[in-house]
C-alpha cells in the first residue's frame, strides 16, 4: 500500500470533459499514512447549474456565485498535488476535466494514478453494484455527504486502504499506479455565426455577458446559446 498520495473527486456539470465543467473539487493530501492537507473549493462554471445536477449534488448557483478566481483555483490545486499519485474512483472521469482545464490555463498535469473502480471489479467481480456508495456500504465507511467533493474523496481513501489491506498481497500490480493518459480533442473556436447570434439574443434580452464570447469554444458557444433560450426564450419577429 502505498502510504503518500492525494485522493480526489470532482463534481460537475455533466460528463463531458470537452463540454462540461467543474463545479467542486475536493482533495485529501495523505503522507506516510496521515492526512496532512486537504482542499475544498467551489469553481463557478460559464453557464448556470442545471436542477437535475443540484439534484443529484445539492450545489446550487448560489453557492458558486462568490468562488475565486477559476484560474486561481486550478493554480492552487495543481500545487496542491505536487508530485504524488492520485487516487480516485473511476479516476479518469477526474483527471480528464483536471487536464482540460490545466492545458487551457497552461499548467502542466501529467500524474500517475490509482483506481479504485478498476480495482473493485477485479476483486469484487460478484458485486452487482461497484459504485462509491455500494462499496462504501460493504466495508461500512460512512461518507457523510455523498456527492460532494471532498466526503467522496475521503470515502475514496479510505475504500482504497480497504481493499489494499485485504487483496494487495494477493495481486500487487493491480494495485500499482499506473500513468494517466488522456489525448485531449481538437478545440474548435466559436464560429461568427455563433457569436453573432449571441450578441443578438443578449441585445434581444437586455443581458450582459460576464465572459467574452471570442474566446469561447464552439462547444460552449452551442451550451450558451442553448441556456439562454431554454431561461430566456428566443427571438420573436
Amino acid at each position: 500500500m502505498i502510504k503518500s498520495y492525494v485522493a480526489f473527486d470532482l463534481e460537475t456539470t455533466g460528463l463531458s470533459p470537452e463540454t462540461d465543467q467543474i463545479i467542486e473539487i475536493g482533495a485529501l493530501k495523505v503522507k506516510d499514512g496521515k492526512v496532512v492537507d486537504r482542499f475544498m473549493e467551489f469553481v463557478k462554471p460559464d453557464q448556470p447549474i442545471s436542477s437535475a445536477i443540484t439534484g443529484i449534488t445539492g450545489i446550487t448557483n448560489e453557492m458558486v456565485a462568490n468562488a475565486r478566481n477559476t484560474e486561481d483555483i486550478i493554480h492552487d490545486f495543481m500545487n496542491f498535488c505536487e508530485d504524488h499519485v492520485l487516487i480516485g474512483h473511476n479516476v479518469m472521469f477526474d483527471y480528464k476535466f483536471c487536464k482540460m482545464y490545466a492545458t487551457k490555463y497552461g499548467y502542466p498535469f501529467e500524474k500517475r494514478g490509482i483506481d479504485t473502480l478498476k480495482i473493485a471489479r477485479k476483486v469484487h467481480k460478484d458485486f452487482e453494484s461497484k459504485s462509491l456508495g455500494a462499496l462504501c456500504e460493504y466495508y461500512h465507511i460512512t461518507n457523510q455527504a455523498a456527492h460532494r467533493a471532498y466526503h467522496d474523496a475521503l470515502a475514496t481513501a479510505k475504500l482504497y486502504q480497504c481493499m489494499a489491506h485485504y487483496f494487495e498481497a494477493q495481486d500487487e500490480k493491480l494495485f500499482a499506479p499506473m500513468q494517466l493518459m488522456y489525448k485531449q480533442k481538437k478545440v474548435q473556436p466559436i464560429t461568427k455565426k455563433q457569436l453573432d447570434y449571441i450578441e443578438l439574443l443578449c441585445k434581444y434580452h437586455n443581458l450582459c455577458m460576464e465572459k467574452k464570447c471570442e474566446n469561447m469554444t464552439r462547444s460552449e458557444a452551442s451550451k450558451l446559446i442553448d441556456s439562454i433560450i431554454s431561461e430566456h426564450g428566443n427571438m420573436q419577429y
